[in-house]
């Protein structure tokens, strides 16, 4: 299916990277990729802030952009993670991730380097002109130390292969703005605004809780979308706490230690990122314990259906 403005929406995760020894842990990434497709997922989303991206080389990158694609192999779409704070390398990114078959790229704002916003359009207006693949903005001010402005988004909706934004800005108005000024498609780059963020015109989310809790994602935005607010708004409650939660400390370290405690992953990080303070953990199992998601609850569950 080709990602067009029209069809772009629904749940789609931002896939967690399992490692095993510093290396990618294949089999547990076919588990992870299976766990989705068997609970409604629309959309596959390797390498991003969620997938470590940054830590990796671009070998290592690229290399996790084909084994997705491959893998998921056009049952669902994947939209890989493409972008850089050099406008070189992230065509590098991009190239590949066409030449491997993605359904579309998601490319952030450029980090550290602070563009002006003129750079920023220069910099996704170069990018999108020079691969014929759908675009997906990235805007999230918090990790970059730069917001693209609605104006700026406006301008890029011009261009036809920039076809939506991932809003992590945490900010309803922003998001207000950008879908009042063009017909992008908005989608929510933060768990606990997902359905906020529904309520003012977005199309879904880039999901971390999805990791966690696929079925219930897909559900919730589904139901708001097919009319059904009260179905959504019951299950935003459930997942709130987990949507906190997994925020507790830095984006992926509560994932992955949770996919870790329900017996997924390993849960091994890459340095600077380590593993979660005690206290921050304890927090985390008590709310997958109220969510009946650790492990052990998995295998007394599974006992006492076969009884």
């Amino acid at each position: 299916m080709e990602l067009t403005r029209k069809n772009l929406k629904g749940s789609m995760v931002a896939l967690v990277t399992p490692f095993r020894k510093g290396k990618l842990d294949e089999s547990a990434l076919r588990r992870l990729i299976d766990f989705h497709l068997a609970n409604g997922t629309d959309v596959i989303v390797p390498c991003g802030t969620t997938g470590e991206a940054a830590t990796m080389s671009h070998t290592e990158h690229m290399g996790l952009m084909s084994f997705v694609v491959n893998y998921v192999a056009r049952r669902v779409p994947v939209i890989c993670g493409a972008g850089s704070n050099s406008t070189e390398e992230a065509f590098s990114l991009i190239q590949h991730a066409k030449k491997c078959g993605a359904s579309g790229v998601l490319v952030v704002t450029p980090y550290y380097n602070k563009p002006t916003q003129e750079g920023l359009f220069r910099h996704f207006e170069i990018l999108a002109g020079r691969v014929n693949i759908p675009f997906i903005l990235y805007n999230v001010p918090s990790r970059t130390g730069v917001s693209i402005a609605p104006e700026t988004v406006a301008r890029l909706s011009k261009i036809s292969n920039i076809i939506g934004i991932k809003e992590a800005s945490g900010s309803l108005e922003q998001a207000s703005k950008i879908i009042a000024a063009c017909d992008l498609v908005v989608l929510s780059g933060e768990d606990s605004l997902t359905l906020p963020l529904l309520s003012v015109g977005a199309r879904g989310a880039i999901s971390v809780v999805a990791n966690v809790k696929p079925k219930e994602v897909h559900d919730m935005i589904e139901a708001y979308l097919n009319g059904n607010v009260n179905q959504a708004k019951k299950l935003h409650y459930q997942l709130f706490d987990l949507a906190k939660v997994l925020f507790i400390e830095t984006n992926p370290i509560p994932v992955k230690t949770a996919l870790h405690l329900m017996g997924m992953i390993e849960g091994e990080l890459k340095l600077p990122l380590c593993e979660m303070n005690q206290k921050n953990l304890k927090e985390l199992q008590l709310v997958l314990k109220r969510q009946h998601l650790l492990k052990s609850q998995h295998k007394n569950r599974k006992l006492a259906q076969a009884s």
